[in-house]
């Protein structure tokens, strides 16, 4: 059986991001289970509708074309404002338009995040969910992954660290027999 190819969104578009940090370390705990490719939103413009079929839209297509290239999606963020981050938003909903060509629709995905703060982007991650349930994205509800940021959670390596090290790997695992057990048609 082949790896699967799992598309991995990153919620905020800074480089030293905690969250890019995070996505980089959960990778590395199944690398013989899947291919990961990380899907970069920061470059795309803000979504206009007035731009679709024209030049402006190449942007979008060109995400569009690599999401449907993939079998499922982890989306890794922090939470601003108690909400999703407008970048995230933003490839959501370019990824989604025109009406009626969603490149998201069917694709099994699963949401995590961190934050230094207890809930650990608990509120973004909800918004996230109701947004997938329009997108008609399946997406894991359990295990969830509220994570706080704190020293140790990623080694000098970029390593996930022990304190979270299993039940990270198991929520990878299970988020890969996920995108497993649901496959768009």
């Amino acid at each position: 059986m082949s790896k699967l190819k799992i598309g991995v969104v990153v919620g905020s578009t800074s480089q030293q991001s905690i969250n890019r940090r995070l996505a980089q370390g959960l990778v590395r705990l199944v690398p013989d289970q899947a291919d990961f490719e990380f899907l970069d939103i920061g470059h795309l413009p803000v979504y206009n509708r007035d731009f679709d079929g024209t030049p402006a839209a190449k942007p979008f297509e060109e995400l569009k074309s690599r999401i449907r290239s993939c079998q499922g999606m982890l989306f890794v963020t922090p939470e601003h404002n108690r909400s999703v981050p407008a970048a995230l938003k933003n490839a959501l909903d370019g990824g989604s338009r025109p009406y009626g060509q969603s490149a998201w629709s069917g694709i099994p995905a699963a949401v995590i995040g961190s934050s230094p703060g207890g809930a650990g982007t608990a509120m973004a991650q909800q918004h996230l969910r109701n947004i997938f349930v329009f997108l008609d994205m399946p997406t894991m509800q359990q295990p969830e992954g509220f994570v706080q940021w704190k020293e140790g959670l990623i080694d000098a390596d970029g390593n996930i660290g022990p304190a979270s090290h299993d039940f990270l790997t198991k929520y990878m695992s299970r988020f890969l027999d996920w995108v497993s057990l649901h496959q768009r048609a």
